[in-house]
């Protein structure tokens, strides 16, 4: 299907990313010509299985692990899945999962899945302004806990969690660690060995890669049991055929982010300052949500009260400026952000949330459009919002 030539803002670079050229390079000939299976014994097939193995080292390097330690799955949503699945498995006298009430639905809802076989799951709150109490997490460690999982970045509002710190915990407890880093890559340096993790979650399309690949940072002597059982492959840890375009692309976009993470971790934070303070400052009514830092470079989310964000994303979309409200995992669903209602926002104001993330190819030319459409656009739904009030909420403390 053709696209329309129009122009495109795209400020949803949390939901998915465009591949870099770079990397779009170096995948098309594994798409035309090497198409071997790396798994066969021929030639043919070995050249493309040394590819893999490259591509493999050069992930390992965006998150200073040993490329043994990395396991390539099909996304981040199977990465998280398989970790909790290998602690469990491995340590079949304990039935409880600690986690907290913001994960990504690839978290929460296999939680679920997992209350339903009769394992225990605490799901952790948080403060209003999306932080984590790290005494209460200690303290609701238990003897039957099987793993800890915690996020290293929210997706809908960009908080940090202090990764080290719960690291530590779990380390003087001797209860396995792993974090959802997804949205970290590219913005943030991740090191696994200083952090001291034993599983840690990536997903390729969200730093300039294709999706449908991701990977499983699994800690040298950490008992793995597969989630995806089959062949051989990945030294027996995941079953499948090598998608190894993808793979191979993959490696490309991690030696990209590592090698321009400071100098656009400093622009893209001064657009999305610039973007921030522009709608807080021109829009009454208009409230962050979330702690101002520590907080991803790239991740504004605001609520607009009197206003439907739903309605919001339509009047946007006809300008062809592309936000989210909240995670694109539960677009389409009516409930509110399960995020925003943890950190104790209304209902109202969780469903007036859109989030604002930028990227490497966005400009302050896109930044000024749209700061330059947004207010009529606000001022338009709330003149056919019959319960719009202009008296603004509390702004969360930074």
């Amino acid at each position: 299907m053709k696209m329309s030539q129009r122009t495109i803002y795209y400020l949803d670079n949390n939901a998915t990313t465009r591949v870099a050229p770079e990397v779009v390079e170096v995948m098309l000939p594994f798409l035309r010509d090497y198409w071997g299976n790396p798994s066969s014994v021929y030639t043919f097939g070995r050249q493309v299985a040394r590819d893999v193995e490259s591509a493999r080292e050069k992930v390992a390097a965006l998150v200073n692990a040993e490329p043994r330690e990395i396991l390539f799955t099909s996304c981040g949503t199977e990465s998280n899945n398989s970790a909790l699945h290998s602690a469990l498995a491995a340590h079949p006298g304990k039935r409880h999962v600690l986690t907290t009430a913001v994960e990504h639905s690839a978290n929460i809802k296999f939680c679920a899945a997992l209350e339903k076989q009769g394992f225990e799951v605490t799901y952790l709150p948080v403060e209003s302004d999306g932080g984590l109490d790290l005494h209460l997490l200690e303290k609701s460690i238990r003897p039957d806990t099987a793993i800890v999982s915690v996020m290293w970045a929210n997706n809908e509002t960009g908080v940090l969690f202090p990764i080290e710190e719960i690291a530590a915990i779990c380390r003087s407890k001797a209860v396995p660690f792993h974090t959802d880093a997804v949205q970290t890559p590219g913005k943030l340096k991740i090191d696994v060995r200083d952090v001291g993790l034993d599983f840690l979650s990536l997903s390729a399309h969200k730093l300039h890669a294709p999706k449908g690949i991701g990977l499983l940072y699994v800690k040298r002597k950490t008992k793995y049991h597969p989630y995806v059982i089959g062949g051989s492959q990945e030294r027996g840890r995941r079953g499948g055929t090598e998608n190894v375009a993808n793979i191979v692309g993959f490696g490309r976009a991690s030696e990209l982010a590592l090698a321009h993470l400071a100098e656009e971790n400093k622009r893209i934070r001064g657009l999305r300052d610039k973007l921030e303070s522009g709608i807080l400052h021109s829009i009454p009514g208009a409230v962050r949500n979330g702690a101002k830092e520590p907080r991803l470079p790239n991740t504004s989310n605001i609520s607009f009260e009197g206003v439907e964000a739903e309605g919001l994303l339509l009047l946007l979309d006809e300008l062809g400026i592309c936000v989210s409200s909240g995670s694109a995992c539960t677009s389409g669903s009516l409930d509110p952000s399960h995020v925003l209602m943890a950190m104790g926002c209304s209902v109202s104001r969780a469903r007036g949330s859109v989030r604002f993330s930028l990227g490497i190819y966005n400009t302050e030319a896109e930044v000024d459009f749209v700061l330059k459409q947004l207010p009529a656009i606000i001022a338009r739904l709330r003149s056919h919002s019959p319960k719009a009030k202009l008296v603004p909420e509390r702004s969360v403390p930074a």
